[in-house]
């Protein structure tokens, strides 16, 4: 029996950079060479010279608020920006979105130009690496969360909550609400720990612990299956002299 976790979706390649009005300059101080230690060593300063700040603090916004139109579509990962199939005309409009504001910014500059790239690659919900990577992630998220509410670390908690809720919607009906239950777990045992402020004594969250843990054998990888030879039996021979007849 086949099944899947992921849902058909995008893979986004994002690219953007904001480029001249920015001039470095270095100036070597000690030049490289072994010590007596075999160490390497060498001592250099960089110089930048921005010749006019008010165009770039401008088109680092413009690039940023470019990377937004297209990200606030997406899920973040380790991967890079996910897209649900079901977005794809939302991600098309951001898409222009960015190259609007790249060019409506690079019409009035003089110094600096800002661009903005963006490609897009699909995933099918039965490819077999695109699953075992996106499980990955999620395993990884989850068990970050675990750690955090055994350690009672609120911050780690909470950073690993909300990125698994942006991969999680690239996961499949039932699993996304299997990660959205262990979420909602994690977030309640990091409200109780903030309430316990410093206290000395904090029970751990048992419950918390245990339903994170039940989402995470969803996500187990427990590799490609691999086809099992049958067993050869090894029989002792009989040695039977001839019969005359």
């Amino acid at each position: 029996m086949k099944t899947s976790t992921l849902r058909p979706g995008l893979l986004v390649s994002l690219k953007s950079t904001v480029s001249g009005n920015v001039h470095y300059s270095r100036r070597d101080i000690v030049q490289e060479h072994l010590q007596k230690d075999g160490t390497e060593q060498a001592k250099w300063e960089t110089e930048r010279i921005i010749n006019d700040p008010v165009e770039h603090e401008a088109a680092t916004k413009a690039r940023q608020q470019a990377r937004q139109a297209i990200s606030k579509v997406c899920a973040v990962s380790a991967f890079g920006l996910l897209c649900p199939e079901s977005k794809a005309e939302e991600l098309e409009a951001g898409i222009a979105e960015a190259k609007k504001i790249a060019d409506a910014f690079n019409e009035t500059a003089k110094l600096t130009r800002v661009s903005v790239y963006a490609i897009t690659g699909r995933i099918a919900p039965d490819d077999v690496e695109a699953v075992r990577a996106i499980n990955s992630e999620i395993k990884e998220l989850l068990d970050a969360m675990q750690a955090g509410v055994s350690n009672l670390n609120v911050k780690a908690i909470r950073d690993a909550a909300v990125k698994a809720r942006s991969v999680a919607a690239m996961l499949s009906m039932d699993a996304e609400v299997r990660v959205k239950v262990a979420i909602e777990a994690a977030r309640k045992a990091a409200s109780k720990i903030v309430k316990a402020g410093e206290a000395a004594a904090i029970e751990v969250d048992r419950q918390a612990i245990r339903t994170i843990t039940e989402a995470r054998t969803a996500f187990l990888d427990l590799g490609p299956a691999k086809e099992v030879n049958a067993p050869v039996e090894e029989v002792r021979s009989l040695d039977f002299a001839p019969m005359e007849a």
